[in-house]
Parts: structure tokens; C-alpha cells; sequence
């Protein structure tokens, strides 16, 4: 697990470096100022839960079988596709029913602080 989530966390790190840069660079001459901020929110969650996912990969290394991390750090994942995924497919798409489904990526990122907290406190 400490491996996995190391190296998700790593590729999610590059992916919001890229994706940030490619918003600071690309999209700030098409997208109006509101979309811009749309994106740049995606990017900002997505690079605060990709250092989540780095933190959940050095908790394992003491908590290897602990299944609450565990799925902690799958939540953390599926809360960047979703939240973050849904705000850059709205930013540049326009399609605002997309905006929708972002609190679920939110519920993802919280549920999974949650069962962070739950496990640090059950067992360090």
C-alpha cells in the first residue's frame, strides 16, 4: 500500500503541475476569468489531495494493513477525478451540469480526511 499510494501521489502531483501550468499558459487567453478560476480550483484541490495521497504512502509504511487507510487513500483518489475532473471538464467545456457532480468529489476528499483521522487516532 505505502508504495501504491506513493506513486499515485507522485503522478497526481505532475498531473496538477502540468495541468496548472497548461491553465496559467494556455487557457488564460481563451477562457473567460470566471472559467479560469473554475480551473485554477480544480488544480488547487487536486494538488492539496495529491500531497494527501503522499502523506496516506508514508503513513502506510507504520499502518501497512490498515484497510481504513486504505481506503482512505482510495476516496483522496476518486475525490481528484471527481471534484477536480469535474471542474476542468466544466471550465473548458462550459457544460455547467458538470458543476453537479463536484460535491461528490467533495464528499470523497472529506470522507477521506475523516477515515485518515480515524486511523492516525486508533492506531499512533
Amino acid at each position: 500500500m505505502q508504495k501504491l499510494f506513493l506513486t499515485i501521489g507522485s503522478v497526481a502531483m505532475a498531473l496538477a503541475v502540468i495541468l496548472g501550468a497548461f491553465g496559467a499558459h494556455s487557457l488564460k487567453k481563451i477562457l473567460s476569468e470566471e472559467m479560469l478560476t473554475i480551473f485554477e480550483t480544480g488544480v488547487t484541490y487536486h494538488f492539496y489531495h495529491a500531497i494527501g495521497l503522499l502523506v496516506i504512502g508514508i503513513v502506510a509504511r507504520y499502518l501497512p494493513d490498515s484497510a481504513l487507510l486504505s481506503w482512505s487513500g482510495w476516496l483522496m483518489l476518486a475525490g481528484i477525478i471527481v471534484f477536480s475532473g469535474s471542474l476542468y471538464l466544466l471550465s473548458v467545456s462550459g457544460i455547467r451540469w458538470l458543476g453537479a457532480i463536484t460535491p461528490v468529489g467533495g464528499l470523497c476528499f472529506i470522507a477521506s480526511w475523516i477515515l485518515f483521522a480515524v486511523t492516525v487516532w486508533k492506531n499512533i
